[in-house]
Parts: C-alpha cells; sequence; structure tokens
C-alpha cells in the first residue's frame, strides 16, 4: 500500500521538487548538471589565505615618507578619527614606522616589492595587486569569517561550498571543495566553519586534508573490514537513506547518501593525489625542500596543484601567524621564508603545465597593519596593529590582467586616495571569472534569498584584461 499524503509529505515534496526547479533555472539548463551563467575564464581557483593580517607596508606598498618620518607621530588629519583596536587604543603616542626592509621595482611592470619576497618579485608580470583592498571588521575572527563567507557573523557558506553549489565538480572521486592548512603553526585560530556549508547541503562543504597519516579523517575502513564488505554495509544503508526519504522528503538525507559515496570513492582518490614522492626531484628544486615535509605550506601548494589538474573545483590554503604586534621583523621573515617561494612557484607550475589560463590564484590576509608602531618602537623593531582601511592582495591568471597595479594608498599608507575594492568586490570578481554573476547565485533559506556578496558587491573591470 502507498503512504498517505501527509501535509508534512506534501509540503516537503513541493519544496524538493521547486528547489530542483529553481536551481535549474537559476543556473541556466534544464538538466541536473549545474553551469555558469556565462563562459568562465576560471575553471577552478586555490586560494592561498594569509591568517592574521600580513603588513602590506612591508611587503607590497612602498612609503619611502614613513621612513623619512620614523618616529614623528602620526598626523591626527590622517588618521581622521577612525577607529583603533584595543590593543593600540589607549596608546599615548602613534610613532610612523618605517619599513625596515628594502623595496626595489621588478619586472616589466616596475612593481614595488620588498626584499622580503624575492620570489613573488620574479613573478610580478604575472600578477594583478590590488592596493586598495579594505574592509569593515578590525578584530580577526569577523574580518576572517567575512572574506570567507560575505559575513561577519558565524553560520553563513563559505566561497569554495557557494561554487560547489553553483558549479559542482569535475572529478566524481574528489571532493569539489579541498582545505589544506599549515601544520604546527601559531596564530589566530581557524575553524571549521571557515570552509563550511552554512545552510547549503552538506555535501558541499570543504573536506580538511591533514599532514598525518590519514589525510582525510574517518576514511580509512575499520579493522577487519574488507572493501567488498563496506560496499555492501553502504548499500544496505543506501536502501535505508532512501526509504526515509520517501517518507520525509528531507534533502539532507540526499546529502548524506551523496557524502558516503564520496567517502568511498575517495578511499581510492586520496592516497593517489596526496603521494607527493611521486613527483620529480625538479618539481622540489621549484617549491623548496619545505615541499617533501607533509604540513608545510610548501607541501600543501604541491598539494593543491595535484588536486587542481585533477579536477578539485576550489582548493583553500591556510597559513597562520601573520598577527605580528610586536617583534615584526624577525617574525615577518620567517613568514615570508616559510611562503614566498612556494606561493611563487605554484603560479609558475600552473603555467608550464597549461593550467593558468584557466586557473585563478588568489593570495591575501583578512587585513592589513598600521602605519605607526604599536607599543615601542626602537632602532632595530616595531610592532604594527590591525588596520582594515587598506592592505594588498594579489591574483593570478584567469583572465586577470598580468603586471598591474590597481588603487593607491596617501603617502602615509594609511588611507586610500584612488580606486577603493571592498571585500564584497572582490568576492563578485572573483565569482565572475568562475563564470558566475554574484546576484544570481542565491539560495532560499528561512525566507529570504541569500548570495555571497549579501546585497553589495561590483565586478572590479580594470583588474581583468
Amino acid at each position: 500500500m502507498s503512504n498517505p499524503i501527509t501535509r508534512r509529505n506534501l509540503f516537503g515534496r513541493g519544496a524538493a521538487g521547486l528547489g530542483g526547479i529553481a536551481l535549474s533555472h537559476l543556473m541556466g539548463n534544464g538538466d541536473d548538471k549545474p553551469r555558469p551563467h556565462f563562459p568562465p575564464k576560471a575553471k577552478r581557483i586555490v586560494y592561498l589565505f594569509q591568517s592574521g593580517g600580513p603588513s602590506q607596508l612591508d611587503l607590497f606598498d612602498y612609503k619611502p615618507l614613513l621612513n623619512e618620518r620614523n618616529g614623528e607621530e602620526l598626523p591626527p588629519s590622517v588618521r581622521d578619527g577612525q577607529r583603533l583596536t584595543g590593543m593600540s587604543g589607549n596608546q599615548a603616542s602613534f610613532p610612523l614606522a618605517g619599513s625596515k626592509f628594502e623595496f626595489k621595482q621588478h619586472g616589466q611592470c616596475r612593481q614595488w616589492v620588498s626584499s622580503l619576497l624575492p620570489h613573488t618579485a620574479g613573478i610580478v608580470d604575472k600578477l594583478t595587486f590590488v592596493h586598495s583592498m579594505h574592509t569593515e571588521a578590525i578584530n580577526h575572527d569577523p574580518a576572517i569569517t567575512f572574506f570567507q563567507t560575505g559575513s561577519q557573523l558565524a553560520g553563513r557558506p563559505s566561497l569554495g561550498a557557494w561554487l560547489s553549489y553553483g558549479l559542482g565538480s569535475e572529478n566524481r572521486d574528489l571532493p569539489a571543495f579541498c582545505v589544506l592548512v599549515s601544520k604546527n603553526k601559531g596564530g589566530q585560530p581557524l575553524y571549521a566553519r571557515l570552509w563550511g556549508n552554512g545552510f547549503l547541503p552538506s555535501s558541499h562543504q570543504g573536506v580538511q586534508f591533514r599532514a598525518g597519516r590519514d589525510r582525510v579523517l574517518y576514511l580509512a575502513d575499520p579493522s577487519g573490514v574488507d572493501k567488498a564488505t563496506r560496499r555492501q554495509m553502504l548499500d544496505r544503508l543506501r536502501d535505508l537513506h532512501e526509504a526515509s526519504y520517501e517518507r520525509e522528503v528531507d534533502p539532507a538525507v540526499r546529502a548524506r547518501i551523496e557524502q558516503y559515496e564520496m567517502a568511498y570513492r575517495m578511499q581510492m582518490s586520496v592516497p593517489e593525489v596526496s603521494d607527493l614522492a611521486s613527483e620529480p626531484d625538479s618539481v622540489f628544486e621549484l617549491y623548496g625542500e619545505d615541499a617533501r615535509q607533509p604540513g608545510t605550506y610548501a607541501a600543501n601548494c604541491l598539494l593543491a596543484r595535484r588536486m587542481l589538474e585533477r579536477g578539485v573545483r576550489c582548493v583553500q590554503l591556510y597559513h597562520q601567524g601573520w598577527d605580528q604586534h610586536g617583534n615584526l621583523v624577525g617574525a615577518i621573515r620567517n613568514q615570508c621564508r616559510e611562503t614566498d617561494r612556494a606561493s611563487a612557484a605554484l603560479v609558475q607550475d600552473l603555467q608550464a603545465r597549461g593550467l593558468l589560463d584557466d586557473t585563478l590564484v588568489v593570495w591575501g590576509g583578512e587585513f592589513g597593519r598600521t602605519n605607526y608602531s604599536q607599543g615601542k618602537l626602537t632602532a632595530k623593531n616595531y610592532g604594527r596593529d590591525h588596520h582594515p582601511r587598506c592592505f594588498t592582495t594579489w591574483l593570478a591568471g584567469a583572465g586577470m590582467k598580468p603586471g598591474y597595479a590597481h588603487g593607491e594608498t596617501c603617502e602615509f599608507g594609511y588611507n586610500i586616495v584612488r580606486d577603493p575594492v571592498h571585500v564584497h568586490d572582490l568576492q563578485a570578481t572573483i565569482l565572475h571569472q568562475m563564470g558566475i554573476d554574484h546576484e544570481r547565485l542565491t539560495y532560499r533559506y528561512q525566507g529570504r534569498r541569500f548570495r555571497l556578496t549579501d546585497v553589495h558587491g561590483n565586478v572590479i573591470p580594470q583588474l581583468l584584461a
């Protein structure tokens, strides 16, 4: 006897059907495979997130005036009453701190780069610099959450989850969205919600690959369980879930089925993609010897390339430790030593393999650093507080304008004076390069339609080739 049509069943079936129709309409096709809104420049993206807020004044935004006026007070007219964090807001003095590092112009584009980043300096003609990034968030948690999800409040889907939802996957044996976090790094904490699915179906959440023996947790079969037994168990579990779906018409049930099946396929695909030992010595010469150590930033950059060439849609790297309130001179040297060579190598490697033309590379943190010293300024050292008003991000590949610097900050490096780019503008531009109209990729939840850029954001055409 067939199940009676209850009120809950009716509404559930109606919602599921309308959801499928809406998704097909949203992506502009009538089949079950998501499509971009228009021909994309990028098929895939790797986001090199530098957690903690790298100092743009010591890396990319050359301000000789700060060296000339080193130790002088920040003019009140420059700060203009802008808010400060509680860490430096009570300082009696705000001494300007010139960078201790030498800057030179590089490449045909003559981009200024600090001596801290010799490898990045060598590829500036491939990069698109945005010197006029700005955000509202002044503390780490809301600032990182804003960049990753489009909201300072926790609970929204991450960029990778939106891309998975909107574009699907090109490899059925690997997740559309993978996450790599540098091991043994101190600094501001990172949370799984930064690569979470929020209110999107759980199949779109990021899958974290780790440095240990188990690259993905809970993926291996328990002792004594062979592949045939595992397959039989999943088949019976699928039958139970399908029966549950017939009763409940709950999309979360289908998402669980997809997750179980993906995990089963990943038991074969994850060991293969994670096996860096199969790479030739020339690759490790490019990325550096750190790439031989699983979990380092260099190894994660190399692993990201392997994922991208196998069809992973979005790879998100996180590298902590850029939060240099004190002892910046020594600490930033270490950060650059860990990241500079591998970041540049990834761009070069993608280009050598013919992948850079349709892979978008993004490098940046959640905000910048102040032009004044937090705490005592000495002849050899200084610290810098959080600064959301202006900072630098760079992009490469996938239709970005190479060898181009966008935006400009004032001579004090405190305010933007030309072509500001907001977080939502960057997100809109990233989605545009992926073939997505950021205003049309939406998801209805709790009575309203949400999108990555909320109700803001504009594509920045000057960044595009």
